[in-house]
Formats: structure tokens, C-alpha cells, sequence
């Protein structure tokens, strides 16, 4: 076990995707807790670039890296644009994969998805699970490029004995979050959509799907709380889940986001709009017994993110 992360104070840190919900999160959980030497959000290169990406590393010659970039977004993003997602998730793990190598990084956690579960997979998802069916086809191409790089970690770590570490999260949310139409995930759009509605004063609002898909959520600054701790903890080839450990269907989601937001309207379920996967409800046990859990509930997590996109909303108006 590496153990040496958590006294490594001084340990230049490479946040491999610092504008993105999870690395925000990271680099504030970072500072917050004496980590200094940070690679600054305005000066990361490229991901995608492998040029970029060599002389960054030569550069500034990371300890440690989190690998949590490359573009994401919910059905309907996937739906659109499965080209794109799966190109840039490919080119960012394998250059920084490979340039962790390289420059002998001390440790590398790569940020997977709970995407990468076959569609129809047993109840909570173990990570014995992973490619043994067939994926959910609204995320494909995403989960596709998710699970090579869970295979590039371990072929590294069995080639080149280098100690780097995959996660799988459930469905991050919280402050920070992408709350445009077209990109957002699940919790950022219903709250986007209910107070634009309440807003218009419209009288029902229509939500994609049945309803009925069942979703494991966690907030953002507890998922990076739980980087941290396996950053120090964990060094197994095996994936490692990271989950509430419990699931919400999307209807109990849009009627706790409506009275969060204070919607007076009718919800309407389509379900001639994509579901997508029907449970996804991770089994967090083994970081549980490591002795990790997570501190926000999932109302207290929506709040915190309502409020921080109304302020946002407040400061663009300025």
C-alpha cells in the first residue's frame, strides 16, 4: 500500500480534468486540507493533445494524479454526439495514462462510470460484473471508452508494476454542476427545467422516460472525499466502487427537486422518451468496510446545488 499521500503535503498534484464537476471538487477538497501544490485549472493543457501532454509532465513532473476529465453528459448528449464522447474519453485516458508512466508518477486514480455495467445487470452492481453482458445502447459509445480505460490501468499496472487505481462512482451531482440543456445529467436538468417552469408559471412539465429507472447518486464533495481517502487507502488491480449504497427512482428524484425548487405544477412522465438503463445501484461495500462513508444526504446534496445554480443565475444577471 502506498500510505504516503495523506502526510505528502508538498506533493505536486496533477488534477487530470480540474474544470469538471468531480475535479473542482478535488482541488477544493485539496486546498482545503494543506495540498498547495496544485497544477492551476487555467494553465491545464490540452488532455486530448499528446504534445501538450509530454511537455506538461516534463514540465511540472506530477506525484500523484487524478484522472477524472474527458466529456460526459446524459441521454440525450449521448444520444447526439457518441463520436465525440467516445474519441476524447479514449485520447485523455491513453496520453495521461501513459505519460503517468512515463514520468514515473508516484500513484494515478482514474475516475471510470457506473455507465460501464452491462444494461441488465445483478442487483447492487458488483465489479465482477463488468464486461459479462451486453451495455445500456442510449450510452454505448461513453461506456465503451470508460471501460478501456479500466483496462489500460491494469495493463499498465501489469506490464510496468505501477501503482494505479480505478474507481467506479455512482452519479455524481452537486455545486459546480453542468446545468445546460444539452449537457446536463439527470439532477442538473430537472432542477434547470422546474425553475425555469416555475418561472413561466407553466402547469405541468414533462420529464423523459417512465419514471422508473432506479439511480444511485452522490455528491460531488463526497465523491472527491473518497478519492482522497483511496488515494492513501487502496491499491488493489479491481476496480472499486463508490455509491450512497442506496437507489432513488427518477420519479421520487423529480418530486423531491419539486419541492426543493418549489414548483407548483404537475410532473408528466413520457414514456416514449429513452430510460435508459432500469436499476443502477452500485455495491459500495468494500470501501465501507475500509472504513469510508458518505456525509450528504440526497436532499441535503440537491439543495446545495439549487442554491449555488440560483447564485450563479443571480451573478450572470449582474
Amino acid at each position: 500500500m502506498s500510505g504516503n499521500f495523506g502526510t505528502a503535503k508538498d506533493s505536486r498534484i496533477f488534477v487530470a480534468g480540474s474544470k469538471t464537476l468531480i475535479g473542482k471538487s478535488l482541488i477544493f477538497e485539496l486546498r482545503s486540507r494543506g495540498y498547495q501544490n496544485l497544477t492551476p485549472s487555467h494553465e491545464e493543457p490540452d488532455l486530448t493533445n499528446q504534445l501538450e501532454m509530454e511537455r506538461f509532465f516534463t514540465d511540472f513532473k506530477p506525484e500523484y494524479v487524478f484522472l477524472v476529465g474527458g466529456k460526459s453528459g446524459g441521454i440525450q448528449m449521448n444520444q447526439e454526439f457518441p463520436a465525440d464522447l467516445i474519441r476524447e474519453n479514449l485520447l485523455v485516458e491513453t496520453h495521461v495514462i501513459h505519460e503517468a508512466y512515463r514520468n514515473k508518477v508516484k500513484k494515478l486514480l482514474y475516475l471510470a462510470s457506473s455507465c460501464c455495467y452491462p444494461k441488465f445487470c445483478g442487483q447492487p452492481m458488483q465489479v465482477e460484473a463488468l464486461f459479462t453482458g451486453k451495455l445500456e445502447p442510449t450510452n454505448e459509445a461513453y461506456a465503451a471508452a470508460k471501460l478501456a480505460g479500466i483496462v489500460l490501468c491494469q495493463s499498465y499496472r501489469f506490464q510496468h508494476k505501477v501503482d494505479f487505481i480505478t474507481v467506479i462512482p455512482a452519479n455524481p451531482f452537486g455545486p459546480g454542476d453542468d446545468f445546460k440543456p444539452k449537457n446536463s445529467h439527470v439532477i442538473p436538468s430537472l432542477l434547470r427545467k422546474m425553475h425555469e417552469a416555475k418561472n413561466r408559471k407553466e402547469s405541468f412539465l414533462e420529464i423523459w422516460g417512465t419514471g422508473a429507472p432506479i439511480r444511485d447518486f452522490i455528491f460531488s464533495r463526497d465523491l472527491a472525499d473518497a478519492c482522497l481517502f483511496l488515494m492513501e487507502q487502496y491499491d488493489e488491480e479491481k476496480p472499486i466502487n463508490v455509491g450512497s449504497g442506496t437507489g432513488c427512482s427518477i420519479s421520487e428524484l423529480s418530486h423531491l427537486i419539486k419541492e426543493v425548487v418549489g414548483y407548483p405544477g404537475e410532473l408528466f412522465f413520457n414514456p416514449e422518451k429513452p430510460d435508459g438503463m432500469p436499476i443502477k445501484v452500485l455495491d459500495s461495500s468494500q470501501i465501507l468496510k475500509l472504513g469510508w462513508k458518505p456525509k450528504t444526504s440526497l436532499e441535503q446534496g440537491i439543495k446545495a446545488t439549487y442554491g449555488w445554480f440560483l447564485e450563479e443565475m443571480y451573478a450572470a444577471k449582474k
